[in-house]
């Protein structure tokens, strides 16, 4: 059976993966516009579940974008 959509190349994958990196990072700016001044625990298990979803999607983003031929060398300087 004939496929009717292309397959997805690198270059889209990265950049589908930059959206979802994005979405992410917006949900961590829209948690901090309503956390408390005093945060609860539950608080803190929210953020931290947040930073690890960016990360991990960072990750995710990085590899995606070597696959598309966009190496970069470390940016930390490490």
């Amino acid at each position: 059976m004939t496929d009717l959509l292309p397959p997805e190349d690198d270059r889209e994958t990265a950049r589908r993966i930059a959206a979802a990196h994005t979405a992410a990072s917006r949900d961590v700016e829209a948690f901090l516009r309503r956390v408390p001044e005093l945060p609860s625990p539950e608080d803190i298990a929210e953020y931290a579940a947040l930073l690890a979803r960016e990360e991990a999607i960072r990750v995710e983003r990085t590899d995606a974008a070597d696959a598309a031929g966009l190496n970069v060398p470390t940016i930390s300087g490490q």
